[in-house]
């Protein structure tokens, strides 16, 4: 069956990867944009990023349209201080689990050097691996280190409220759109318009990124993940910025409902409450984190192990910070494929698969 999306003004268009239609949308972005000076346009999502880098959509812009990446990565924007905290808290005989990417970021200690050095850190799938392991080690403490934004949380609520005593959570948790607010206020790059993530807007719906649009009159379009999904979202903003408009408009309708997914919304309300949180490469950002509320403290690892995440400085050389705060592009780092490679990397943004610098020494070759 054809998948459709209707935008507005009546574009309507097929969003299988069909190069005539696609054709099409190039067409109409580079027509729209001569009437537009230097446009800078920011996605926060890992995906986005592996689809514009993957299928060379930037290459396929007019020269003055950019597409940047922001902090859409939930592995990048993990402070060193949590990975520390997940580290003393093995330390302490407990089992500590997480994902694949976290274990090998760079850091003070990271988790795979904690893992060698002989500490029980182990990698799950998901966070009911985490759950089975603690209902098959009761004696044990068993810690998941979860990390990730509005799309995980639901999962990780779930588990705090179904999961044995030996079960914690060691929330990194971060939402969106106090993050996107702060680059724009921060005025160190001058947007012109947002591509807002569609997984995490299948959760959060429309209306936190409406606040946005209105305190700084910016563009913001919600975008699927094919090829011409990102297309219609770059024509869509221009469009907007064309006739002076500043909204939220839905190209994933087809994943996006208004409202998102409201009984996810009440699971992620329930547990959390919002905390202020520093993510890498940024300050303490006002009520992006997600704490366990004090009624679920007993699942809460920071308070059973007395632990208080540590401020650590980044690595000079490494120039994640500025790539996830959307200042440069990854390869403008200098330690770029020869220092800093997937198989060596110096920063979090080669380690984790939704990483820029991952996904441009994966792909953007092809493009240069």
């Amino acid at each position: 069956m054809e998948r459709t999306t209707q935008g507005r003004g009546g574009l309507l268009v097929n969003l299988y990867r069909d190069r005539s239609v696609s054709d099409t949308l190039i067409q109409k972005i580079s027509k729209i944009s001569k009437n537009l000076d230097e446009i800078k346009i920011c996605h926060v999502c890992g995906t986005h990023e592996h689809v514009i880098t993957h299928y060379g959509i930037r290459a396929l812009l007019p020269e003055n349209v950019q597409v940047v990446s922001g902090p859409g990565c939930p592995v990048c924007v993990t402070t060193q201080g949590e990975i520390e905290a997940a580290v003393n808290i093995a330390e302490r005989g407990a089992i500590v689990t997480t994902y694949g990417d976290m274990i090998r970021v760079p850091s003070r200690r990271s988790l795979s050097d904690a893992k060698a050095s002989g500490l029980d850190i182990r990698l799950v799938y998901s966070i009911n691996d985490s759950i089975n392991l603690a209902l098959s080690n009761p004696a044990k403490k068993v810690v998941h280190f979860a990390i990730g934004f509005e799309t995980t949380c639901p999962t990780t609520a779930v588990a705090v409220l179904n999961s044995p005593d030996n079960f914690y959570v060691l929330s990194a948790h971060r939402v969106v759109p106090p993050a996107m607010d702060l680059l724009l206020s921060s005025g160190k790059i001058n947007l012109s318009g947002f591509i807002d993530p569609g997984h995490v807007s299948t959760i959060i719906g429309i209306k936190p990124y409406e606040p946005i649009s209105k305190k700084f009159k910016i563009p913001q379009v919600i975008c699927g993940f094919e090829p011409n999904d990102i297309l219609i979202g770059i024509y869509l903003l221009l469009k907007q910025i064309n006739e002076k408009r500043a909204e939220v408009e839905n190209e994933y309708v087809r994943g996006v409902r208004a409202e998102g997914n409201l009984k996810a919304q009440i699971l992620m309300d329930k547990v959390f409450e919002p905390c202020d949180i520093r993510w890498r490469g940024f300050p303490v950002i006002p009520k992006s984190g997600l704490a366990l509320k004090k009624e679920y403290s007993n699942k809460d690892a920071y308070k059973e192990f007395n632990i208080i995440t540590e401020d650590i400085p980044e690595e000079k050389e490494c120039s994640c910070p500025e790539v996830l705060r959307a200042e440069i592009s990854p390869r403008e780092c200098p330690l770029f494929g020869n220092i800093c490679t997937p198989q060596n990397p110096k920063g979090p943004c080669m380690v984790s698969r939704e990483g820029a610098c991952y996904i441009s020494f994966k792909y953007e070759k092809s493009f240069r």
